[in-house]
């Protein structure tokens, strides 16, 4: 079984925010005591947060699905919903978060430091918060939003001042060994060390930390052995010490043709540029010693003096020591604490926290966009912005008052205004939100904003009601059909007059109403 994992894709998820309720206040002779839903919880969020007990990304390795839980729904009597508590996930230090194409989200260095990876959703508000004076018993409330969800890639890059790099069973670990109280396994056979070590090693009034990594072999930058794995730990290093092996017994290697393999590996390996705030050093551009080890036997011995005086013209600190004797360690870990401390130096001294002014802008940007496109041969409106997205997610479809309140939020977020000065028309679609769970609609323009003023049941809302209204065009055909029906009307009884179906005139009527004579006598 693994029981070091330095990468994994992490699955996160936030917790979803709880409905708000719908909820009327009833007391004895108070029927009707207004509104009383409580606000659904927020959801919570999963968090990174570096911990100095945890040293490996083990745990995730098993257990790659992580959400956090989600908040409570709001109830009546003005009870509202508790919040999800957040999940707190422990990384080591020198974690880097990354998404799924490798660009780097956050880069977790130091106790305490932490990385909002999934946050929670929002809850919904109840129908007091919604209630106003116009609107004084809403018969909806507002749904909660879903927590947000992604995949994120979690690699450890070890935090260390020196790294000890060379070929397998060149003596890394028994170096680190004896230069601090780190006690790796040491064997006499390649590939000993499968995980990184680190070790603090103590040089006068310097403390530095060392890291053995697995050994490196011909084509470890290209994914060969174990080195390309564990090259990302020496990422975080200051500098590296090369440790040579002068008493190998394979043909065709001696400690100068080792060091050229392991800088042309170094060489190959592209560090993140995205570390240290974009400022990383090639491995190869760093300082570097060179350690020729087991000087403890003869032969290995010699060989160190004769390859020193070449190492040294290229420019390299040379050091013989044996890890069995402890020959030259001491000399070697003040030398690394020169470097570490010239490193440390070099470093730009943390700037002083900004002091924080507050200025408001003149002119915000727009809040949301609308963009036509084309969907069967159809003009398709796409509204996208931050407010509208959630609005379309806090919106009970099945309550017709609160699609009009979604309706009366858009109009005057300007939506309606910039749809008409688009050209937009009576009957075209309009999708807010996602492309693939976004809500379409057909945008009916003749409906009026206010839906609070207009008398109805809770919960629904006038506007949907289905209620014809005549045009102007359709009035005046109608008013124009009245006229010619009257017209009509005169012209039959007038014409049934002159047939003699009627014994007396109209006239003979108005003189025996008046007493006047008639026409017929």
């Amino acid at each position: 079984m693994a029981s070091f994992v330095d990468r994994v894709i992490l699955h996160v998820s936030g917790g979803s925010g709880g409905h708000g309720c719908v909820s009327i206040r009833r007391e004895k002779f108070k029927p009707l005591g207004g509104p009383d839903g409580g606000n659904g919880g927020d959801g919570g969020s999963v968090i990174l947060r570096v911990d100095g007990q945890t040293t490996t990304l083990l745990n995730y390795h098993h257990a790659p699905h992580q959400s956090a839980p989600n908040g409570g729904p709001g109830k009546g009597d003005l009870r509202h919903g508790h919040k999800g508590e957040d999940l707190v996930l422990s990384v080591p230090d020198g974690t880097v978060v990354k998404d799924q194409e490798g660009n780097v989200l956050a880069d977790l260095v130091g106790q305490g430091s932490e990385f909002v990876a999934a946050p929670g959703g929002q809850g919904g508000l109840g129908n007091a918060a919604l209630a106003s004076v116009k609107r004084k018993a809403p018969g909806f409330a507002l749904l909660g939003t879903p927590g947000s969800g992604r995949d994120v890639v979690l690699e450890l890059k070890s935090i260390a001042d020196i790294a000890l790099v060379g070929y397998p069973s060149a003596g890394k670990s028994s170096l680190i060994a004896a230069i601090s109280a780190a006690r790796p396994k040491i064997a006499d056979y390649p590939f000993t060390t499968l995980v990184p070590n680190l070790g603090v090693v103590e040089a006068g009034d310097v403390r530095y930390t060392v890291a053995d990594v697995p050994g490196l072999i011909p084509g470890a930058s290209e994914g060969k052995g174990l080195g390309l794995e564990f090259l990302r730990h020496v990422e975080r290093c200051a500098a590296l010490v090369h440790v040579l092996d002068c008493a190998t017994l394979e043909p065709e290697r001696d400690p100068v043709s080792d060091l050229e393999t392991i800088e042309a590996e170094l060489a190959g390996y592209a560090v993140d540029g995205d570390l240290d705030g974009g400022q990383a050093v090639p491995l190869n551009d760093r300082p570097r010693l060179v350690v020729l080890n087991k000087i403890d036997v003869p032969e290995a011995r010699e060989l160190a003096e004769f390859v020193r005086p070449e190492l040294e013209s290229r420019g390299y600190r040379v050091f013989e020591v044996s890890t069995a004797s402890h020959e030259g360690l001491r000399p070697l870990t003040f030398a690394m604490g020169e470097v570490v401390q010239e490193a440390r130096a070099a470093r730009p001294a943390p700037a002083e926290a900004p002091r924080v002014v507050l200025r408001p802008k003149g002119v915000r940007g727009p809040e949301f966009t609308v963009t036509r496109e084309e969907r069967n041969l159809e003009p398709l409106w796409h509204v996208r912005g931050e407010k509208p997205d959630r609005w379309i997610l806090q919106t009970d479809f099945n309550n017709e008052e609160a699609v009009g309140y979604l309706a009366d939020r858009l109009a005057k977020l300007g939506v309606e205004t910039e749809l008409f000065k688009q050209g937009a028309r009576p009957g075209d679609a309009v999708l807010i939100g996602p492309e693939n769970d976004g809500v379409v609609f057909d945008w009916e323009p003749t409906m009026v904003g206010g839906a609070e003023l207009l008398a109805g049941p809770r919960g629904t809302d006038l506007r949907f009601a289905d209620i014809d209204r005549p045009t102007r065009e359709q009035k005046r055909q109608q008013y124009q059909d009245r006229k010619d029906a009257k017209a009509a009307a005169r012209a039959e009884l007038e014409a049934e007059r002159s047939a003699g179906v009627w014994t007396e005139s109209v006239d003979a009527r108005r003189g025996e109403a008046t007493g006047g004579p008639g026409t017929d006598d």
